[in-house]
């Protein structure tokens, strides 16, 4: 199996001639007010046999790039709808209707569920969304590796839980931006961060057993969000710092080889 990082919190995952991807998205103006198209975003190699969305804000589904990459008929398997009314899902209903639009074939998947697509066995695993909207994270197992994807979830009290079934894992990507975000329709607003910082990442990657820890949701090179988003100030340095050994910066677009003992990533210095 090899990985690879396509942006943000997107994955591109290769095993045995077929590819998955998560979180892939082409477009992330929703987030990024400066947004400049085609800018530190990848994108996948060849048509994908299945996607995985971890959950349905617009930086993390886009439904216009994965009917772009996706093979007919391949499933896009997600977390339910939220529950309530329209204020309570503000944030998930322009991806709802994204998806209804493509075509995709959807799959609404629950938590500890598996599917088995071509050489990847998938299982849904517990996750927090900081904005109270649901949210699954991501165990992809195929050619003997295990690989975690963390969304942008909190951390919470089911690393353990994950741990138990799953680890050792070969990698872990990891949401470390540690964003806390001032949303119109959450008041009063918090002040903690909505999505790991890189302190709380290293922390998971620890009780996941990771041998290879990738931080991911964060972007450097386009620093301007939305207003009432702010990220710790450098993610990329502070989680080497925390996650020591296992630590592995993977730039957008390189490859990360589990089958090799020498990497195609940035060294970790």
């Amino acid at each position: 199996m090899r990985v690879r990082r396509l942006g943000w919190a997107g994955l591109e995952i290769e095993a045995l001639g077929e590819r998955l991807v998560i979180d892939y998205v082409r477009d992330l103006s929703p987030l990024f007010t400066g947004w400049k198209p085609g800018e530190s975003l990848a994108v996948p190699g060849e048509k994908v046999a299945v996607a995985l969305v971890t959950h349905l804000h617009r930086d993390h589904a886009d439904a216009s790039a994965l009917a772009d990459v996706l093979m007919p008929g391949a499933p896009v398997l997600r977390p339910a709808p939220g529950h309530g009314d329209d204020v309570d899902n503000v944030t998930t209903l322009p991806a709802e209707r994204e998806l209804i639009e493509y075509r995709l074939a959807v799959e609404v998947v629950d938590t500890w569920s598996t599917r088995e697509v071509g050489p990847f066995r998938i299982t849904a695993v517990p996750a927090v969304d900081g904005l109270g909207d649901p949210q699954l994270n991501w165990v992809v197992q195929a050619d003997g590796q295990r690989v975690f994807h963390g969304g942008d979830t909190m951390f919470h009290g089911y690393w353990w839980l994950v741990a138990r079934r799953f680890s050792p894992f070969d990698a872990v990507f990891l949401p470390a931006n540690g964003a806390v975000v001032d949303a119109p329709h959450l008041r009063p607003p918090s002040p903690l961060p909505a999505a790991m910082d890189p302190r709380q990442a290293a922390a998971a990657a620890e009780i996941l057993d990771a041998r290879y820890a990738v931080p991911m949701h964060y972007e450097a090179e386009q620093p301007d969000k939305i207003a009432g988003y702010v990220e710790v100030v450098d993610p990329e340095n502070e989680f080497r710092a925390h996650a020591g050994r296992r630590a592995q910066v993977l730039p957008v677009g390189e490859w990360l080889d589990l089958t090799e003992s020498e990497l195609y990533a940035t060294p970790v210095r």
